[in-house]
């Protein structure tokens, strides 16, 4: 079987992953390589045909870049997009993250009697409008381009979720959500290789640890003030500003001593301070199932969720989530919870769950055998 993905995802199969989102495709392509499928990637920001060492072959699109910046998005881009998609004559076509290019692929895999996947990457992609425009929409406002584009993922997205042959969700309350408007699910839990797991050094970390983009929807403003009310405690932050919120918050850490910056870092030396840390913090109030706190519980340590939880920290009592309320996160960061016990049950889960073993490419290549 010959599956085709499209994205910004060759750099997430080497070290450079430019999100949590295109990591997951990534993986989910080697499991499928790995269990014998054809495997090929259109990549508008590969600048080199390319294989790589699981066989998944790597396209990019000629000519990306060429055209008057205001409209060459349609005289140029959308059309070799198109072209590149329906010349691979797939008999699948994966696609996750929210973006109205995605009818492309559809079209394609329609045109070549193939069959269409989609896979949530977040929460917001189940719930209704009025969510994502409070969570999503409000929280970042850009430019005239993103408000454009916003508006026809909004029409696109929901009339794919609805014609799609399968789609993959994260967990069983994204699936509920969808359940709820008809639409018929199954779950994939998100995926982490464990072969490249860092080398913990620091045998009593006293950080906690920060990850990802800091800007207004990951509630950059509540991290912040967690800081300020915490000044004995230590912080180290992993990514970057993400908008004006971001800027201004970033430059106000740089003022705060007990903080360390360490802007945007590769995926393996990102894993490497994780497993290095006391806890992982998190301040997003939505997410699908953020690929850090599958990382953190992997590294043996908590994960401490200022609004957000995916079904499981609660549940399996991997950490806390304090519904929003800072002095309960505060609380929770000053219990004891690096026992060789809480290390070992959260690593437990992660490999009973999450690991892409023998038994996760055998179960992703039913998912899409089957179709």
């Amino acid at each position: 079987m010959k599956i085709c993905f499209w994205g910004d995802i060759a750099t997430a199969l080497t070290d450079n992953t430019s999100g949590g989102a295109e990591l997951q495709m990534a993986l989910i392509a080697k499991a499928l390589a790995r269990g014998g499928h054809e495997v090929v990637l259109i990549d508008y920001q590969a600048k080199e045909d390319s294989i790589t060492a699981d066989g998944i072959k790597i396209f990019r699109i000629e000519g990306w870049n060429k055209g008057i910046r205001v409209i060459r998005t349609f005289t140029h881009r959308l059309p070799k997009l198109y072209h590149s998609l329906k010349e691979q004559k797939a008999d699948v076509y994966y696609c996750r993250i929210r973006d109205f290019r995605h009818i492309l692929a559809f079209w394609a895999a329609r045109k070549v009697k193939g069959k269409f996947v989609l896979g949530l990457a977040s929460d917001l992609d189940a719930m209704s409008f009025t969510m994502r425009f409070k969570y999503q929409h409000l929280a970042a406002p850009g430019s005239l381009w993103s408000f454009s584009s916003s508006l026809l993922i909004e029409v696109v997205y929901p009339y794919l979720l609805r014609k799609a042959d399968l789609v993959l969700v994260q967990h069983g309350e994204q699936k509920e959500l969808l359940s709820k408007k008809n639409i018929s699910s199954k779950v994939l839990l998100n995926l982490i290789d464990t072969s490249t797991m860092p080398v913990v050094s620091t045998k009593f970390p006293h950080e906690f640890i920060y990850v990802g983009y800091l800007d207004k929807r990951k509630r950059i403003v509540d991290f912040f003030e967690l800081v300020t009310k915490t000044p004995s405690i230590s912080y180290k932050v992993v990514g970057q500003p993400g908008d004006k919120t971001g800027l201004f918050y970033y430059d106000k850490l740089k003022q705060c001593k007990n903080v360390i910056l360490y802007g945007k870092l590769s995926h393996s030396e990102t894993m490497y301070h994780i497993a290095n840390s006391k806890a992982l913090i998190s301040t997003s109030p939505m997410e699908g199932f953020p690929n850090i706190f599958i990382e953190a519980w992997a590294s043996g340590i908590p994960v401490f969720s200022l609004y957000f939880d995916p079904g499981v920290i609660e549940k399996e009592n991997l950490g806390k989530v304090s519904g929003g309320n800072l002095d309960v996160l505060i609380k929770a960061m000053e219990t004891p919870w690096d026992s060789s016990e809480f290390s070992m049950k959260a690593k437990k889960y992660v490999e009973h769950n999450h690991v892409l073993n023998a038994d996760k490419i055998e179960e992703i290549n039913s998912l899409f055998s089957n179709l």
